[in-house]
């Protein structure tokens, strides 16, 4: 899995975060494009904030699609696939669309298809907004649960995986008013393979202060392999 000794695994090994080799860096670019994904309950929004703590730039697709359900656009599009039912008052109810789209694979493609591709214009000005900022941005980060699911690894200069130990994942899934993680990872890799999938690995199994001096390793890094 990963290392809890401020070491993250890239290629294949596993290294010290400080080696500016480990990263490849986009060409032209000035601020390192990050994919930040991991386990269910592991801490990934906890990680977006501390990066952002740390200089990032930072954006979760999560959001980006509450967003969308929130307005009028997505709104009309499923109502008119779907009936009034999906979006009772004038306003969507996610889990009435879940179960619209919960084991049927047409419907799922045609929302994706007019989830995704909004998200991704998202992405794209976030990015060119990050690459632009002043005081220059130390990365933009981009958390994406199914990052690797969807093939998504290779838009990014380089990716972390957040990881956290199974029993601190069932406690904090708990915590959420969950059964824990069982049963919700039918659409997701294991955790030990994003791990071997991703550039960075870093564990979530201490303090947020832990966790941050971690990632501020993983950032340093990322500096360091970027050219100015």
């Amino acid at each position: 899995m990963g290392r809890t000794d401020g070491t993250a695994r890239y290629g294949g090994r596993t290294m010290t975060t400080a080696d500016p080799q480990s990263t490849p860096a986009a060409p032209g670019s000035t601020v390192p494009f990050v994919g930040l994904t991991g386990g269910l309950a592991a801490g990934k929004s906890t990680a977006l904030a501390a990066l952002e703590r740390l200089g990032a730039r930072t954006l979760s697709t999560d959001e980006v699609v509450h967003e969308l359900y929130a307005g009028a656009e997505l709104r009309d599009l499923v109502v008119a696939r779907w009936g009034g039912g999906v979006a009772p008052g004038g306003v969507v109810d996610r889990a009435a669309i879940a179960k619209v789209v919960f084991g049927d694979p047409e419907e799922r493609a045609w929302l994706e298809s007019q989830v995704w591709p909004r998200v991704a214009a998202a992405v794209v000005a976030f990015r060119r907004d990050a690459a632009a900022s002043e005081p220059p941005a130390r990365a933009a980060v981009v958390e994406t649960p199914l990052l690797f699911e969807a093939g998504m690894q290779d838009a990014y200069d380089a990716t972390i995986a957040v990881i956290a130990p199974e029993d601190v994942r069932q406690d904090r899934a708990r915590k959420r008013g969950h059964d824990g993680v069982e049963g919700r990872n039918s659409r997701h890799l294991s955790q030990e393979e994003k791990a071997a999938r991703a550039t960075y690995t870093v564990v979530n199994d201490g303090t947020v202060e832990q966790l941050e001096q971690r990632l501020a390793e993983v950032l340093d890094a990322l500096t360091a392999a970027t050219p100015a």
